[in-house]
């Protein structure tokens, strides 16, 4: 494996179509496409400034690296990537991307982060502004995660969420088979137009959570006072601990919860129209 040391490169393309390179305590300067076209990158200490250093690589490993807010949509269209102990301040990370592993690693601007992503595995993540992030991605596996960004997980497939502190409105819209585990979900119209989304032992707040859902399942969550108009054209299967402010219109299925302030059944509620709404005893 060819070693570069303690060296700065900028301009466009200084290390393109590089092959079996190790890189320690570089900084790559402002300039695009660093690494452009690469394979079998290990990059340790190093500090990316400039644009697009990652594209077309497949096989990398980044560790204890700064990606500064210059070197914006550092990583696309590459594949079997690792990721350890960084910081990155950029936005529009990761896009089109095969097989991505992050630990222990913090963003700071993350909007429109993570899209169109196959395989992504995260382990003790941290986002903040992360709008729009994981839009249309799909086998994603999260444990240890705290995020702020709105709008998040968008037409996603196929995610696992664990240990979470989702702090996000409009979160889960129109998703596929999404599983979050033993998590908090902060932000109002929660998981709208989702099939098959199915929370476990959660704790939700925000207005208007889980409407025109299909296939829906709660287990053992638990619903915060603002958390009101709930499951409106849902299709559910909930089991609620403590009460709920409000349940307007379900479409069908069964809710069990220790109480509710208010349940509502009017004339716009859709068929079938026959969810039971029950007391537990």
């Amino acid at each position: 494996m060819n070693i570069i040391r303690d060296s700065v490169f900028g301009g466009e393309r200084p290390l393109y179509r590089e092959r079996q390179l190790s890189l320690e305590r570089v900084v790559i300067e402002p300039g695009e496409s660093a690494i452009k076209e690469g394979a079998d990158i290990e990059a340790d200490h190093c500090e990316f400034k400039g644009k697009y250093p990652f594209w077309e690589c497949d096989g990398f490993t980044i560790k204890d690296c700064l990606f500064r807010e210059g070197a914006r949509a550092a990583i696309w269209y590459s594949r079997n990537g690792r990721m350890t102990d960084t910081l990155i301040e950029a936005p529009k990370m990761f896009r089109e991307m095969e097989n991505i592993s992050l630990e222990n690693v913090r963003f700071t601007a993350a909007a429109e982060t993570f899209w169109n992503c196959r395989g992504i595995k995260l382990r003790n993540v941290e986002v903040e502004g992360g709008d729009y992030i994981y839009m249309g991605s799909s086998d994603i596996d999260i444990d240890g995660y705290r995020q702020q960004g709105n709008y998040s997980f968008q037409y996603a497939k196929k995610v696992t969420i664990r240990n979470a502190y989702l702090d996000t409105k409009d979160a889960f819209w129109n998703t596929e088979d999404i599983t979050v585990i033993d998590s908090e979900i902060h932000g109002e119209y929660l998981g709208w137009y989702s099939k098959r989304l199915h929370l476990i032992r959660c704790r939700i707040s925000g207005t208007q959570p889980l409407c025109y859902c299909d296939d829906l399942v709660l287990e053992d969550c638990t619903f915060d006072p603002d958390a009101d108009l709930a499951f409106e054209y849902s299709s559910v299967e909930a089991g609620i601990l403590g009460r709920i402010t409000s349940v307007k219109n379900p479409r069908t299925g069964r809710i069990v919860s220790d109480g509710y302030g208010e349940i509502i059944l009017d004339s716009n509620i859709k068929s079938p129209g026959d969810c039971q709404i029950l007391t537990r005893v």
